[in-house]
């Protein structure tokens, strides 16, 4: 064993692979600049880089009965918007309210129902699609669907948020985030 500052036996304990006496302050401030010269880097090291391949949980494979589930959404949130859009007019305040959990509904279960973002996606584009066509359909006699009232705007601009809200919680579910620690 050799005491000298140089390093030996000794110091390889203390150093790592470095053998160069400073310990790991050395090899923090290196970082992963060390590792190009036969060093390994702290990020490199450790079990988790070891392991089986991880495989993609995030999208399930498409079978008869998910796509029937997707064809049902389409088909409940052309349904939604052109409820919605009746309600919200009809009754201001608790019309636009009932209007948008009904939408936040739709919404959010279909992202549980089928345990993807699709879920919400699917949904989301049909009522918006089903929104602006009656937004834009004026029959000659001057009559439309949407006024040009606060409770319109908030109902599209709502829905809007909703299912964009919606999709986030369900990639995150499908992502698999855990609370915890950082690091560990």
């Amino acid at each position: 064993m050799s005491t000298s500052k140089g390093g030996g036996a000794a110091d390889k304990g203390k150093g790592g692979a470095t053998g160069s006496g400073k310990g790991r302050a050395a090899d923090k401030e290196n970082g992963a600049a060390g590792a190009g010269k036969g060093q390994r880097s702290r990020a490199g090291s450790g079990a988790s880089a070891v392991g089986p391949p991880v495989v993609d949980a995030g999208v399930p494979p498409l079978t008869g009965g998910r796509a029937g589930t997707y064809v049902l959404l389409l088909v409940a949130g052309v349904l939604v918007a052109f409820a919605g859009t009746l309600v919200q007019a009809a009754w201001f305040p608790g019309g636009l309210l009932l209007a948008l959990a009904g939408v936040g509904g739709l919404f959010y279960g279909g992202g549980r129902a089928t345990g993807t973002p699709a879920g919400v996606l699917v949904p989301g584009a049909a009522w918006l699609v089903t929104v602006f066509v009656l937004l834009g359909d004026v029959r000659p006699e001057g009559d439309f669907l949407f006024g040009a009232g606060l409770g319109s705007y908030i109902f599209l601009l709502g829905g809007i948020l909703v299912a964009v809200i919606c999709a986030t919680a369900a990639q995150m579910r499908v992502a698999g985030v855990r609370y915890g620690r950082v690091g560990g």
